[in-house]
């Protein structure tokens, strides 16, 4: 389902599901106003379609022992393209690594990635990240306060005035 298909209902739909995963499709017809049947239709196509794609719990990362976000900026020695995919799919295999973009500008990585402590993060500096062949360098900055995480997607774009 191309992002432009998306009416209004479908808009709805993602809107609810993204502030509650958990509700039933009764409870999301209901906050839709649309009878059941249709709605898990819905659902269903934009599950199909890519547009929702999975389901996952959000944990309070302090209250699993998750004490320390560091946001990761690596700059890779020289960028061809199997040098730099082989270093990005090192880091998306590291349970410690949440996100992990390739970016433009001063660093050719972004990685956000998440320990317990500040001794876990050296552990994983010394004995990760600084191996990774390729890497120039490696720069770290600490979350100090977290305000926002995992925020909803924004849909507003996707709104059409003719509808």
């Amino acid at each position: 389902m191309p992002k432009n298909d998306l009416d209004k209902t479908d808009l709805e739909i993602l809107k609810n599901l993204q502030a509650d995963g958990r509700l039933t499709n009764v409870e999301l017809a209901t906050k839709i106003e649309l009878s059941p049947s249709p709605c898990l239709r819905r659902v269903k196509q934009l599950e199909e379609s890519g547009v929702i794609s999975g389901y996952q719990a959000a944990l309070n990362r302090k209250a699993v022992g998750l004490d320390m976000t560091v946001f990761v900026e690596m700059r890779v020695v020289k960028q061809d393209r199997a040098r730099v995919m082989s270093i990005l799919e090192q880091l998306t295999n590291q349970s410690e690594v949440v996100s992990c973009h390739l970016v433009s500008g001063q660093s050719d990585i972004l990685a956000e990635i998440v320990v317990p402590s500040l001794e876990a993060y050296d552990a994983f500096l010394s004995d990760f990240l600084m191996t990774l062949e390729g890497v120039e360098d490696v720069r770290s900055n600490f979350a100090i306060r977290t305000l926002k995480a995992n925020g909803p997607l924004p849909l507003q774009h996707l709104e059409r005035s003719d509808q």
